[in-house]
Formats: C-alpha cells, sequence, structure tokens
C-alpha cells in the first residue's frame, strides 16, 4: 500500500479533489473530520480544552464553540500553539492507526487528506505522492469569507497562519488549480486518480515489507542453529 497526501491552504477547494477519489473507492483518512470527532463533549482533549480556555469557549451543549475558540487561537499564536499541542497528539495516533487497520486490509492505496501536512511534516517519509490544491490569493479569501462568515481580519489571520501555497506548490508532485470551475477541478483530480491506479508502488512496497519479514525469520533461524539462541527444555 502507498499513501497520497492531499493538502492545500483553507478554503482551496481540497475536499473537492478529495471527493473524485472517494466517489472512485479508495479510502479517505482526513485529518479536519479526526479533529472533529476528539473534541466532541466528554473526550480527552474536550475536557483538556474546557481546562485551558475555561467554558468561555463551550456551547450551553456543552460542545465547543468552534467560532470563539477560532477568534483566540488565530489572534494569539501561543493560545494556538496551546490548543495544537492538546489535539496534534492525538489526531497523529488516530491517522496512524487508520493508515495501519487500511494496510492490513489489502488496500492498494488511500488518501490522506491533511491540510496541515507541511506544517507538521507527519507521515512525510512514507508518502508516494503529494497533490496541493491551490488557487490565487483573491479568490482564497472569497471563499473563505463566504464559507465561514469571518470578518477579512480573521480571515486573513486564518490564512497567515498556514505556510504559504506557493511554497506548498513547490514541495508538491502534483498541483491542482481550483480557480476555475469545480469540473475543471474533478477533471484535473481524474488525471492523476488514473495516474496512481496505474501505479505499481503498492507491490513494491509490500515485496519489500515480506523481504524485510523474511530477513528477520531467517536470521532468527540461523542464530539459533549456529548458537543454539532458544534455550532447550529439560526435563527434571
Amino acid at each position: 500500500m502507498f499513501i497520497v497526501a492531499i493538502t492545500g491552504g483553507i478554503a482551496t477547494g481540497k475536499s473537492t479533489v478529495t471527493k473524485v477519489f472517494e466517489r472512485h473507492g479508495i479510502p479517505i483518512i482526513d485529518a479536519d473530520k479526526i479533529a472533529r470527532e476528539i473534541v466532541e463533549p466528554g473526550q480527552p482533549c474536550w475536557q483538556k480544552i474546557r481546562s485551558v480556555f475555561g467554558d468561555e469557549v463551550m456551547l450551553p451543549t456543552k460542545e465547543l464553540n468552534r467560532a470563539v475558540l477560532g477568534r483566540i487561537i488565530f489572534e494569539n499564536k501561543e493560545l494556538r500553539g496551546k490548543l495544537n499541542q492538546i489535539t496534534h497528539p492525538t489526531i497523529h495516533r488516530t491517522i496512524f492507526w487508520r493508515v495501519f487497520k487500511y494496510f492490513m486490509s489489502g488496500h492498494a492505496y488511500i488518501v490522506l487528506d491533511l491540510p496541515l501536512l507541511f506544517e507538521t511534516g507527519i507521515l512525510m517519509d512514507f508518502i508516494y505522492k503529494i497533490i496541493t490544491v491551490s488557487c490565487d490569493p483573491d479568490k482564497q479569501m472569497e471563499r473563505l469569507l463566504a464559507r465561514n462568515e469571518l470578518s477579512e481580519p480573521e480571515a486573513r489571520n486564518r490564512v497567515e497562519s498556514q505556510m504559504p501555497l506557493d511554497r506548498k506548490c513547490e514541495k508538491s508532485h502534483f498541483v491542482i488549480d481550483n480557480n476555475g470551475s469545480v469540473e475543471e477541478t474533478e477533471a484535473a483530480a481524474m488525471r492523476i486518480f488514473n495516474l496512481m491506479q496505474e501505479s505499481n508502488k503498492h507491490w513494491y512496497n509490500r515485496f519489500s515489507i515480506l523481504g524485510a519479514i523474511l530477513i528477520v525469520c531467517f536470521t532468527i533461524y540461523f542464530l539459533n542453529k549456529t548458537f543454539d539462541f532458544w534455550p532447550k527444555s529439560r526435563s527434571l
């Protein structure tokens, strides 16, 4: 199995690209969905957030008030760091566990939807191809303002909290320009999907892992035979 990562900036259209792979049966690990799951009421991360930030960031239903929490952390880098310290370890562990489960299920490849791929560096050594979804800064701001009902300063704070898009594009294997129509973006995603379908990388990875397992087994067998590595049972 190999991993294809989809990243980009906030409101650049990553979900449009991810859905193309999902519609064709490719398993998706969505970091944003995981981030929402781990802060549901009663969860350990929810309890830590409440302890650090207080009831100010809670709704009457005990759910997180995302609007208030977002405003706080994007105005204060130190508080944003505290939130990341609470949530990122759990997010990363969950991602690793789901990757492992998909690997054991025999999938050829999976897609990791991770907006902060380059910022966190998670799984970088295991990712086969990286797709960055990009658009012009004005278009990004327009979409963000319309989607999240933020003020312009709030929207700008969120954009500037992430690595600049041009740097993400430089570090990627594929860049999808999402300035046009949804149909154009989906067509670009399909071209990459077709390339991934033709890849034999998953066979290479499986044979590599199998080879490593065989080497370990032969080494143990050799040590056992040559040096009497395992103690023999003795009758009393």
